[in-house]
């Protein structure tokens, strides 16, 4: 009887194993973040569009996080239809949506890093999902010096061919001229009577 006994702690014992495994594998897929693309480039003064798609047992709470090699600041924390808490940093460029994603407006050179999501459910479990943002700078400078150069390309073009115009009209009075001083004159010949 005795390894009758021990069989069935056996038995219980993997079905309490089991139990725990599934409930772990319960919490582990309580949070889900799906985001369809980590890498993004804009230029700046753009907007950009963190999409995800965030679901979990309960209300999630979403909290945004930047991250460069030289900071890291808190963007902003809110929970679907109950709060919104964007940090003055971010007042006025930040557009919270309820499915967890994020629009960031009027984008700066100094916003290219890391965004971070951070879900937490109501029993204290959390997810993260990262994005990478590039932004890149739009050189109006150049535009403008390729601008004024071809303007004054032009404005010389234009020049020379009025100096030509100019050289080509001087060059022919000078050859009438000349043709004029070398011709007899009239008063030089006589007329004879016939």
């Amino acid at each position: 009887m005795p390894m009758l006994h021990d069989r069935f702690w056996d038995l219980h014992d993997v079905a309490v194993l089991f139990c725990f495994t599934v409930y772990v594998c319960h919490l582990a897929r309580a949070i889900s973040i799906q985001y369809p693309q980590q890498g993004l480039t804009r230029s700046v003064q753009e907007d950009v569009f963190f999409s995800v798609d965030v679901s979990c047992n309960g209300t999630p709470t979403v909290q945004w996080t930047f991250v460069s090699s030289s900071v890291s600041r808190a963007i902003g924390t809110w929970r679907p239809g109950a709060f919104t808490n964007i940090t003055a940093d971010y007042s006025g460029r930040v557009e919270a949506h309820s499915n967890g994603s994020m629009g960031l407006s009027d984008l700066r050179l100094q916003d290219a890093g890391y965004y971070v999501v951070t879900v937490t459910d109501e029993t204290g479990s959390s997810k993260d999902a990262g994005f990478a943002l590039k932004v890149n700078e739009v050189l109006y400078e150049d535009l403008q010096y390729l601008s004024v150069s071809a303007l004054a390309l032009a404005c010389l073009a234009g020049l020379l061919m009025l100096t030509m115009w100019l050289l080509d009209k001087v060059y022919r009075k000078i050859v009438a001229w000349k043709r004029r001083k070398q011709m007899p004159e009239n008063d030089a010949t006589e007329l004879q009577p016939l």
